[in-house]
């Protein structure tokens, strides 16, 4: 009767990591599937599970976060300037269409026309972050400021 016993905790804790495992498997956005997985207790309690799959950040809260201290590590974002965008010196303020503003961190300048352009935001060497932009010959080094 013991064995029993035992066998069927052993069952019913099994059901609830392949539950866990494939509800992490159908998320899309590979942070917060690993995430998911990671939530997932080796002991195979379930509302663990459901408690920190709620809390973890969802796709767009890691845009949000890009260049914020302690933010999720992401390589990359990508938004646009609004309006138009003669180029930049160092010190500058840039908005950009998501609400985010970075200023230029390094000693770089550049003239240039465009409007509306595209920005891709990605993380280099040690940390750093370069703001490139549609139509400049350089990206400059940009620290988040809001």
């Amino acid at each position: 009767m013991k064995v029993l016993f035992a066998l069927m905790l052993v069952s019913t804790a099994a059901l609830a990591d392949d539950a866990a495992l494939l509800k992490c498997r159908q998320l899309d956005d590979g942070p917060l599937r690993l995430a998911c997985y990671n939530a997932i207790p080796l002991s195979g309690a379930k509302t663990v599970v459901a408690v920190a799959a709620a809390t973890a950040p969802t796709p767009n809260q890691l845009v949000q976060e890009f260049g914020q201290q302690n933010a999720a590590k992401i390589d990359a974002i990508e938004s646009s300037i609004v309006g138009e965008f003669d180029g930049w010196v160092p010190n500058q303020r840039i908005r950009l269409a998501n609400g985010q503003v970075w200023r230029i961190a390094d000693g770089s300048d550049e003239a240039m026309s465009a409007t509306n352009p595209k920005v891709k935001l990605e993380r280099g060497a040690m940390g750093a972050i370069y703001m490139d932009i549609d139509g400049s010959r350089t990206a400059p080094r940009v620290k988040r400021e809001k």
